[in-house]
C-alpha cells in the first residue's frame, strides 16, 4: 500500500516513458521503514542481484541500519528504483551510493538517471561520493561526474571498480 507519510514526494514531473503513472519518491532512515517497505525493497534487491545476475552474497550486509533508503514506488506500491546512502566512514571514507537497481520493467526509461539525480541531490552537490560500481556500468556513472578510481576488482563473481564524485 502507498505510503504519503511527511517523506514521501508525489513527482508529477517525471514519469517513465513507458507511459506509467506517476511515481512516489521516498527517502527514510532504515527505522522508518515499515515492514512492507523494507520487504519490497528486499525483494527488489534480491530479485535484480541474486536472481537475475547469478550472484549468491549476502544482501543483508549490516549497512541497512546506517543507511539512508531513496526509492520510488508505483502507484500501487511496487517499487521500480531504489538505492541507498551510506554514510561516510561506512563502507568508504566518503559517503557512497549503493545497491542501486531499477526493475526490469521500467530499465531503458530514464528513470536509472533520475534515481541517481535524486540519490546525489540527497547527499548533497558538493560533498564526494564514492561507489562500487559494475565495470559495466562506468559509462553511466561517469555521466553525474564519477571517475574511475580502482583498478578492476571481483566482488561476488562480477566485474567492479571504485568511481569517486569529488562534488562541484
Amino acid at each position: 500500500m502507498p505510503d504519503s507519510g511527511p517523506e514521501a514526494h508525489v513527482d508529477r514531473s517525471w514519469s517513465p516513458s513507458s507511459g506509467q503513472s506517476d511515481l512516489v519518491w521516498h527517502e527514510r532512515s532504515f527505522d522508518a521503514l515499515s515492514v512492507r517497505q523494507l520487504y519490497a525493497i528486499m525483494a527488489l534487491r534480491a530479485q535484480v542481484f541474486v536472481v537475475e545476475q547469478r550472484c549468491a552474497y549476502q544482501d543483508a550486509d549490516g549497512c541497512d541500519a546506517a543507511s539512508r533508503h531513496l526509492w520510488a514506488e508505483q502507484p500501487d506500491g511496487t517499487i521500480v528504483a531504489y538505492l541507498r546512502i551510506l554514510p561516510a566512514g561506512v563502507k568508504f571514507a566518503e559517503v557512497s551510493l549503493g545497491r542501486v537497481i531499477t526493475a526490469p520493467e521500467v530499465r531503458r526509461s530514464g528513470l536509472g538517471r533520475e534515481l541517481m539525480r535524486r540519490g546525489i541531490a540527497a547527499v548533497g552537490e558538493h560533498v564526494p561520493i564514492r561507489i562500487g560500481a559494475q565495470a559495466y556500468l562506468e559509462r553511466f556513472y561517469s555521466e553525474f561526474g564519477f571517475e574511475r578510481t580502482s583498478a578492476l576488482y571481483d566482488e561476488d563473481g562480477i566485474p567492479h571498480i571504485e568511481m569517486l564524485r569529488r562534488g562541484v
